[in-house]
């Protein structure tokens, strides 16, 4: 993600989404304008798109004592239904959005069509936006990216998020809350409890962030410069229904985040255990594995007494933990299981195939921080097709990184 003018990547800005009562588009836009994003400018660019009679105007207000900052898009009535390409084409003609906005603004619509082409079985060509293809989500996303880049931010840190709870209806009926097209979005997205009965986080503010965050968890390190809160429709009774982004530089500590690296937060489950079998030990790794652990690992230990023992280690996810302390427990002489939460940091990386002398293979190619790429195989494949083919593993291996370099050239 490449929001950034020369300078302000010197600087290395950040921008923190603290979204305790959720996120929604027009939240979003409205704590940009408080940071100091131009309202006049952004409502100049996305009539730029094709809409000459749409207004932009901002008020302030108060959400349960706190002021902030609410977003109005006020425009003709309209009956129409979007697809992708139209979004696409509109986009693309906007006269006044800069080339970064742009890209931004595509990549956010993306995400939107990715979701609502798996919920309904349907592909990304004929997938048509209801809520999200209105003249407001889409000035509310627009306005976002153009927001982002005026204010030169280069990344974009976030809480977990909380979505709410019941029900609410949309466009195809009632359901719950998320949406589907919300829950569909923020899959990898770290998610917390709420039971606050309202959609707190909409399928607008989700593919904001799916497709501008590169990290989640506790406010990063930074000097802050400036605070924003964007309002929400709601009246909240519990909390002030707003979504604070604080804005800063980043410290030498948050620099060496490149956009290459995303960090996310991870539950580390632990043990110690003397009493377990190896091949215990092994089934119940394999079991947590297939569970859905990140990685699981034992270390060796000594505990009281003398006796040697292993600590067993499971990484996982927060809404994935209890299933697995129950492996722990059931497969394991486990009595007892340690539970913390941990920032994760990790390289930027997909899934690829290659074809060889051995036929396709599978591997992934590794962003390094510098921006170079790193080819690896999996060891799994590396050694099945070794052996279906009477040579080594690292033949295989040889041979694959071979063939990526080729098809890089």
């Amino acid at each position: 993600m490449h929001f950034l003018n020369q300078e302000s990547q010197k600087m290395g800005q950040i921008a923190y989404f603290d979204c305790i009562s959720g996120i929604s588009g027009d939240m979003t836009l409205g704590a940009l304008v408080d940071l100091g994003a131009d309202i006049a400018g952004i409502e100049s660019a996305v009539r730029s798109m094709g809409l000459p009679e749409l207004r932009i105007r901002s008020e302030t207000v108060k959400k349960r004592g706190f002021r902030a900052i609410s977003v109005h898009i006020e425009h003709p009535p309209e009956h129409a239904h979007r697809h992708l390409h139209h979004i696409t084409e509109m986009i693309d003609r906007a006269s006044e959005v800069p080339e970064a906005a742009k890209d931004t603004a595509h990549r956010i619509f993306r995400q939107v069509a990715e979701a609502e082409a798996k919920v309904h079985g349907s592909t990304l060509e004929k997938v048509h936006f209801h809520e999200v293809g209105a003249i407001d989500s889409i000035a509310d996303i627009v306005g976002t990216a153009v927001a982002l880049d005026s204010l030169g931010i280069d990344t974009i840190n976030a809480s977990a998020v909380p979505t709410g709870t019941g029900e609410i209806t949309i466009a195809h009926g009632r359901v719950s809350i998320p949406a589907p097209a919300t829950a569909e979005l923020l899959q990898g997205i770290p998610i917390v409890g709420s039971n606050i009965k309202a959609e707190l986080t909409t399928p607008t503010g989700a593919a904001i962030l799916k497709a501008c965050a590169t990290g989640f968890g506790p406010l990063p390190s930074m000097t802050i410069k400036a605070v924003g809160y964007g309002a929400g429709n709601m009246d909240l009774e519990a909390q002030a229904n707003v979504l604070r982004i604080i804005l800063g530089d980043a410290t030498e500590e948050a620099v060496g985040l490149t956009t290459q690296i995303e960090s996310d937060r991870v539950v580390m489950l632990e043990t110690n255990i003397d009493d377990s079998t190896p091949e215990q030990l092994a089934d119940c790794a394999t079991r947590l594995m297939a569970a859905g652990a990140l990685d699981v690992f034992q270390t060796p230990c000594t505990m009281k007494k003398g006796r040697v023992g292993v600590i067993l280690t499971a990484m996982t996810t927060t809404d994935q933990a209890a299933l697995l302390e129950n492996i722990i427990f059931e497969h394991s002489t486990a009595i007892g299981i340690r539970r913390y939460h941990t920032d994760r940091h990790k390289l930027r990386r997909k899934a690829t195939f290659v074809d060889t002398e051995y036929g396709p293979v599978r591997g992934k190619v590794i962003e390094l921080p510098d921006g170079q790429l790193r080819f690896t195989i999996e060891d799994d494949d590396a050694r099945t097709i070794a052996t279906s083919h009477q040579t080594t593993a690292t033949e295989v291996r040889l041979a694959a990184t071979a063939a990526y370099g080729k098809g890089t050239k």
